[in-house]
């Protein structure tokens, strides 16, 4: 299964008693790094595998959806590693536009100053000068959790390289005319006074007010209905559908508009729903998307009554009041003119909220640069269609579809200082210049640059070539694009995924920037909702860490990493990790001091007992398996393999089978200690890629080899053997019987019973020493009566409980279960004779009450049977 590793000669082989992750990983970690074993090299003949960061903000820290998302890559690239590939994790981080800089911003106003105050550059250096003294602690507590990324190749969104890729692209961009600077509506937050894309506002039903406000006098007033009230001093036309009887008379008419004294046209637009509300609309070309539109189509003027902080501009009484007290001022002045129609308070309506700071989005008309994105998303469409790229889970497509086929161009400038600033020029007279990165800009009187900087995405869409030296075509470029897999999470598959395609293909001549894109769920607390700090349920992993371990985090979280499938997750699941990397380092401790080898080669399988021939015919069987599920990025059907092989059928079984053929001595003991050497051989490099510090110290104090990091991944050696796997499954079940048997006598686990075992006809005698270790059972001396007599696949196990329980005591306890069973089963077949009862109940009742009669039936055939094995008085 694996090239084998010659053991090296401790001199003392043992393992400390406790496992104790504090004192291990550090220093494991560091160790790994400085050998350069997650280091990537170009010039390798190795086969690429290549997998990037989905980069952090620089003001990030750890929280568990990275943590998540960094384990199932970290298991990713370490397997391919193993398995002989040049494999690159690429690090790095994201420069954060707003985020960072409203970070900075902060600062600045602790010590009374504004970014203004220190003008561009200097803030720009502020800024730099905090990302190296205070940014990027997340890369501290990725080494906590293991990540194996090339720590020599780790990029920054606005480092030289990167920025000119930047420029690179947008050159190129603006060359082919799929750049373009245009005035449109735009989402606009007050508070952090930029534009954002409509993927960054999140949509909430918040309570608000929906007033119907009467237009116009008599017969030519029309009823229209808003929610933004103050928008109403913008508003440069009402619209009705063309074909709606009821205001046909009005349209080319014009109406006059209350609190302005302007009149203003009726239009027919079949935008308008009639049958919406009174079937009439406002149209405020300036703040809304939609009466954007119907502006452009019948040439309306576009009235700015709201500037960038919100602030009503328009001249009058309302004029310097914030948007939201304009809004019950202009309500009340219309309720004093008997202007209402109606009010409805409160009225639940999706209103869009920044992603970043929670402002509510105004929609605001303005000058910005955007990308042309129709050529470019049809492109990043037809890459899956074709089957290009892979994207996993398949029904993860159509979301994917429903994205890029129906994807508005981009809003990519933002009104920020720090970022990528746009490389455009404009000039005294009117020119427009945008240069290159070896192109030098224009200079002279009147000459100056774009004042806005790129929206984050923009660069981070960039991401899996520009970190390798896109534009050139350098030797990483050729090694390691496309990427192999990008894992990242559904949530994102908007924001940055459709971005990377887009441009990966538009960039590298049509070559996807990879070959799969793996989507996973989002991590949810342990009753599936969303962790929040205002919900009071948000985790710092760095604590779970502390407390039970890295590896115990990372096991958790793989093993709850069902494709596209949220992951809920609790603390006490991660004790239930941190107990398996006990059990692991427990049993590997034993199998050492036991004289477990991988010295020498694996005995033929002649000459192996049957429970050794199990053991690793199983272990192959869990080899494929595993190869498999890594194969469909099926983290938790791996994890949940490896848990139950390790603990269940290894640890559980084959150790404890194995004793008494240590105890014996002989070749026999020879031969198990070296398959149980080689079965925890391979299973610790199973289990390597996601628990990657326990196993790492098991397996070189196991094997005296280098690292598991640069070890072999184990293959599948293709024996089976299917009579010792049937055979071993029939001891499983006499022992599992006769435990359920002691218990239901309830005999303690260690109490100790005579016993004779009738084997004939069975292939168990060669296993009659290790059950009767297993069950407790001792010989059958003189004066043994059997008192209770066990059939199990064949074999016959007779048990003299004589003294070994209280009798009359037992036969009390059993008889009140039985009438208290029987009791359960006469009500429920009385419910369920019942026709009445029936006829009403519904469906899941009936169904519970059903599952109580079976119930009660099997503690009836159970308790009965307990009875009659009890000695007779």
């Amino acid at each position: 299964m694996t090239e084998n590793t010659q053991q090296s000669k401790h001199s003392d082989p043992e393992l400390p008693t406790q496992y104790t992750p504090a004192d291990v990983e550090g220093p494991l970690y560091e160790r790994w790094v400085e050998r350069g074993y997650f280091e990537a090299d170009e010039k390798s003949d190795k086969p690429p595998y290549t997998i990037v960061i989905p980069p952090p903000n620089v003001t990030g820290s750890l929280h568990l959806g990275h943590a998540f998302e960094h384990t199932l890559i970290d298991a990713l690239t370490r397997r391919k590693r193993m398995q002989g590939y040049e494999t690159l994790w690429q690090p790095g981080m994201d420069h954060a536009g707003i985020a960072t800089q409203n970070v900075v911003e902060r600062e600045l106003a602790k010590e009374g100053v504004s970014r203004h105050d220190l003008g561009r550059e200097a803030f720009v250096e502020r800024v730099w000068q905090w990302k190296n003294e205070s940014g990027g602690q997340i890369s501290g507590q990725m080494r906590r959790l293991g990540d194996g990324v090339a720590w020599s190749r780790e990029r920054f969104t606005m480092d030289e390289g990167l920025s000119k890729a930047v420029q690179t692209i947008f050159k190129r961009l603006h060359d082919d005319e799929l750049i373009y600077r245009a005035e449109r509506i735009i989402n606009w937050c007050p508070r952090c006074l930029t534009a954002i894309s409509d993927i960054e506002v999140e949509y909430q039903d918040d309570d608000g007010e929906l007033v119907s406000i009467r237009y116009g006098e008599g017969d030519s007033s029309i009823v229209v209905a808003t929610t933004r009230a103050e928008t109403m001093l913008g508003d440069t036309a009402v619209a009705v559908h063309p074909d709606d009887a009821r205001y046909a008379h009005l349209v080319g008419t014009e109406i006059e508009l209350p609190l302005t004294g302007r009149r203003i046209p009726v239009v027919a637009d079949e935008h308008v729903d009639p049958e919406f509300g009174t079937g009439a609309v406002k149209v405020t070309p300036a703040h809304d998307p939609n009466d954007f539109e119907i502006g452009r189509r019948h040439d309306l003027a576009s009235l700015a009554v709201l500037d960038e902080r919100g602030v009503i501009t328009a001249h009058g009484p309302f004029q310097g009041l914030d948007r939201f007290e304009a809004r019950s001022a202009i309500v009340g002045a219309l309720r004093a003119e008997g202007r209402i129609v109606a009010e409805k308070r409160p009225y639940t309506h999706s209103v869009g909220h920044c992603s970043r700071c929670k402002t509510t989005i105004e929609p605001r008309l303005s000058m910005q640069w955007w990308v042309k994105v129709g050529p470019l998303a049809k492109a990043a469409g037809d890459a899956v269609r074709d089957g290009k790229v892979a994207i996993h889970p398949k029904e993860m497509e159509s979301r994917y579809f429903g994205w890029v086929d129906n994807l508005h161009d981009w809003c990519i400038s933002r009104q920020l200082w720090w970022g990528h600033r746009i490389p455009v020029w404009y000039g005294p007279n009117g020119e427009v210049v945008c240069v290159g990165p070896d192109e030098e800009p224009p200079s002279g009187e009147g000459w100056h640059q774009d004042t806005d900087v790129l929206d984050t995405w923009f660069s981070s869409g960039l991401w899996p070539f520009s970190t390798l030296g896109w534009p050139e075509r350098t030797p990483s470029v050729e090694k390691f694009y496309p990427n192999s897999v990008l894992v990242t999470g559904y949530d994102i598959l908007f924001f940055w995924v459709a971005r990377m395609m887009m441009f990966g293909l538009y960039a590298m001549d049509g070559t996807p920037p990879f070959h799969t894109i793996a989507l996973h769920g989002m991590v949810r607390d342990q009753f599936g909702k969303k962790m929040s700090k205002s919900f009071g349920n948000a985790v710092n992993p760095l604590d779970w860490m502390d407390a039970y371990g890295s590896d115990a985090v990372r096991f958790t979280l793989a093993r709850g990493a069902n494709p596209g499938v949220d992951v809920p997750i609790g603390e006490d699941w991660v004790q239930g990790s941190r107990n398996f990397a006990n059990k692991i380092w427990n049993a590997t401790r034993f199998a050492l001091m036991n004289g477990a080898t991988v010295e020498g080669e694996l005995p033929p399988a002649e000459a192996l007992s049957a429970t050794d021939r199990w053991i690793l015919s199983r272990l192959n069987s869990v080899v494929a398996e595993v190869d498999a599920y890594y194969d469909d990025y099926q983290f938790a059907k791996l994890s949940d393999t490896l848990f139950h092989f390790a603990w269940d059928e290894v640890f559980d079984w084959y150790v404890e089978l194995s004793k008494t053929t240590f105890m014996a001595g002989g070749p026999a003991a020879e031969a198990s200690r070296r398959v149980l050497g080689e079965v925890l051989d391979v299973t610790l490099r199973l289990l390597h890629p996601i628990v990657p510090f326990v196993t790492e110290t098991l397996w070189t104090t196991l094997t005296g080899g280098e690292s598991l990091v640069i070890a072999e991944w184990p293959s599948d050696s293709g024996f089976r053997d299917a009579a010792a796997e049937k055979e071993i499954e029939t001891v499983q079940q006499v022992v599992t019987e006769v435990r359920r048997f002691r218990s239901d006598q309830g005999l303690q686990p260690g109490q100790k019973v005579p016993a004779r075992l009738d084997l004939t006809g069975t292939a168990l005698a060669a296993h009659e020493a290790a059950m009767r270790a297993l069950l407790r059972l001792q010989p059958a001396g003189d004066g043994f009566q059997a008192t209770a007599s066990l059939p199990v696949a064949g074999a016959t196990v007779a048990l003299d409980l004589s003294g070994a329980i209280d009798v009359e005591a037992e036969r009390k306890r059993l008889t009140k279960d039985l009438a208290a069973a029987e009791k359960e089963k006469a009500q429920a077949t009385a419910k369920l004779g019942n026709e009445a009862f029936l006829a009403k109940a519904p469906e899941k009742v009936v169904d519970k009450i059903r599952g109580r009669l079976e119930t009660a039936e099997a503690d009836i055939e159970r308790i009965t049977a307990q009875l009659a094995a009890l000695p007779q008085a």
